[in-house]
């Protein structure tokens, strides 16, 4: 009996990006994290198990939902639709009969093999340097899955990259590199206590993580990164930490340091929860970034890259 093919939780499909890798590329969003970084960019994409999500512009206050919901899934307030995902709902019905399309799911399950074709549309765009970026939430939380996608892209010869905080396995990570060309890593915050506080989890298996990218044979094809973020990770004695780290272990290591993106505040009333900012920062200017950039290199790094 043929076994049944592999499907993965995926929340976005982005086409035509260029900004997460070489040329024109599809960044796969995969769903689920172990991390719960207080500034997460895709806060959407950190819990695993689906939820419907509800746009208010969207709204043509029809009543449809209310009058489906059962158990008070679904209420008015004066501001509107009210959603209570914890509630038992039959929200499959719920969200198929919004007439307009302001309630939806945060994913899909979707094949590799569904995936694979539509991502193969975008093949034309990609040219020499293109192809498709494997990003999330974490996408080595689905580690069967994620590998099975790349194994399946690379027999395209498709341009793979994936972006991991690399809070996983060792064997997990050792069983996606063969099928990667260019690896994205994350390394927010070098305290390991500062970096639980800050996501959750500690930075032990990150560290290892990175060492062994860094020892690889793909270790050319590495980049680490660190997001700026005010008053956490944009600090001159995390940024040296960090800079003396990797550049011990690998002398040519590439370094790229991430603005911070102020548009992440939007998302979070999506999944009814309050951004960590009271008052969302700007992004830095340029001449701040490259005074980060000289910390690294006083830290060891020949190779900064900066987003300014």
């Amino acid at each position: 009996m043929q076994m049944e093919e592999l499907r993965g939780a995926v929340f976005d499909i982005r086409r035509f990006s260029t900004h997460d890798g070489h040329g024109i590329r599809t960044t796969v969003f995969l769903k689920g994290c172990p991390l719960s970084c207080v500034w997460c960019h895709n806060p959407e994409g950190i819990h695993v198990t689906s939820r419907p999500l509800f746009f208010p512009n969207k709204c043509i206050k029809c009543g449809t939902c209310i009058a489906l919901s059962k158990h008070g899934g679904v209420t008015y307030s004066g501001d509107g639709i009210v959603l209570s995902v914890n509630r038992e709902e039959n929200w499959h019905q719920i969200v198929e009969a919004c007439p307009a399309d302001a309630l939806v799911w945060d994913s899909k399950t979707m094949s590799v093999t569904e995936v694979v074709e539509q991502v193969l549309r975008d093949r034309p765009f990609y040219r020499q340097d293109g192809g498709v970026t494997l990003s999330g939430g974490e996408p080595l939380l689905q580690p069967e899955f994620a590998l099975e996608l790349l194994k399946q892209l690379k027999a395209q010869g498709i341009h793979t990259a994936i972006e991991t905080a690399l809070h996983v396995p060792e064997a997990v990570l050792a069983a996606v590199i063969p099928y990667l060309d260019l690896i994205y890593a994350d390394f927010k915050v070098y305290d390991s206590d500062l970096h639980k506080t800050y996501t959750g989890m500690p930075n032990e298996q990150i560290k290892k993580n990175i060492r062994t990218l860094l020892t690889s044979e793909k270790r050319a094809w590495v980049i680490i990164r660190t997001p700026l973020i005010p008053g956490l990770t944009a600090d001159e004695a995390n940024i040296k930490a960090i800079s003396q780290y990797i550049s011990g272990i690998y002398d040519e290591v590439s370094y790229e340091l991430l603005n911070y993106n102020p548009l992440a505040e939007a998302k979070y009333h999506l999944i009814d929860q309050t951004y960590y900012f009271a008052k969302n920062p700007e992004r830095y200017s340029t001449q701040k970034m490259l005074q980060f950039a000289d910390i690294a290199r006083a830290g060891g790094v020949k190779h900064v890259i900066i987003e300014s």
